[in-house]
């Protein structure tokens, strides 16, 4: 490896965005470029536009209905 090489910071893509951002100390957005990319994948969760794979979690009727069918002896 180059001494050139060796002092290049690592490369990422932004999330949001796939802009090349240098993964150094400074960049206070990383893995993103920028805030607004940042914000931007914040809404997208909040919005529940990006999930993660899974079982639909159970909403507290559900949680309730279970416990009750669980104290009867039931399934």
């Amino acid at each position: 490896m180059t001494q050139e090489h060796a002092s290049r910071p690592l490369e990422v893509a932004c999330p949001q965005c796939r802009k090349k951002v240098a993964w150094i100390e400074d960049n206070l957005h990383r893995p993103f470029c920028s805030q607004r990319c940042k914000l931007l994948d914040l809404g997208a969760w909040a919005d529940e536009s990006h999930r993660i794979a899974g079982e639909p979690a159970m909403d507290e009727t559900e949680i309730d209905e279970m416990i009750m069918r669980a104290e009867r002896g039931q399934e």
